[in-house]
This record gives C-alpha cells, structure tokens and sequence, in this order.
C-alpha cells in the first residue's frame, strides 16, 4: 500500500517577464511605483513588490535559455497572456493608464466602458507586456493592494 501524496498549498507567486533592456524596464517599473526588493541581484534580475505576487524581470535571451525555449524569433503577435491592474474607480483607471503612458508606456487601447458592466483599457510596457487597467463590478482592491473578490 503507498502512501499518498498531500496536494500542496495552491499559490501564484512571481510573474517573470523577458525583458530587452533591464534598465530601461527597472526604471519603468520603479516609475509606475512598484517597490524593488532583493536589490542585491544588480541588473541580473529585479523584483518587485505588487501586493500579493511579485513582478520578476529577467533579460529575454536567459528566461527563453531557462525555459529551454528558442530565445528568437520573438513572438510579435499576442500570446495571450495579459496582466491586470485593478483600480476602485473610473477615474483611478484614466490616471493610472495616463500616468503609466508618461512613464514610457504605450496605449494599446483607450479606457471604455466594458459589455459586463467595467472600465477598462490597456497600455503595453516597454517591451510590448499588455497590462488592462481596469474596475470592474463587485470587484474591490483594499488598503492591502490586494483584489477582494465576492464568495
């Protein structure tokens, strides 16, 4: 008879992004008002605080090595994958995709109205990393930065 395995504690901890430039996208990151940690690791790799996960930068060429994936061609077309920046309020979402655009961001898509009852838009960082900035009904971001989400 064996004995079974305990399933572990689910959790997302580190999102990592393939970046070109460390210091461009350090600098842009440190701009949007993360907070770096571990600085230690100089421009080898950055990490920063989000509230409940943590955003990695590694460059390109040694996360594609690390994956055992070809680090080229790089993709140009959309991987689906996006990352997301919960806000309180329409007018939270306007400033934060305006103020990440005057840090070096790009619009990828102006802030609407959504068919479910939001607001949102997307800006991509400087290495094309779509983020949507958004409010969406029932959904609240605490004191703690964390998203509360309904049972």
């Amino acid at each position: 008879m064996s004995a079974k395995t305990p399933a572990p504690v689910p959790r997302f901890t580190v999102i990592t992004l393939g970046v070109n430039n460390m210091a461009v996208s350090i600098a842009f990151y440190e701009a949007l008002g993360f907070a770096r940690k571990f600085r230690a690791t100089g421009e080898a790799v950055a990490f920063f605080e989000t509230g409940a996960t943590v955003i990695g930068l590694f460059p390109w060429d040694q996360l594609a090595a690390d994956v055992a994936l070809p680090e080229s061609p790089r993709p140009k077309a959309f991987r689906g994958v996006t990352l997301a920046w919960n806000c309180n309020s329409t007018e939270e979402v306007d400033q934060t995709i305006d103020f990440a655009i005057l840090n070096g961001a790009s619009l990828l898509k102006a802030a609407h109205k959504t068919d479910y009852g939001g607001y949102s838009g997307y800006f991509a960082d400087p290495d094309g990393h779509p983020w949507e900035v958004v409010v969406a009904p029932n959904i609240e971001v605490g004191e703690d930065r964390r998203v509360h989400l309904p049972d």
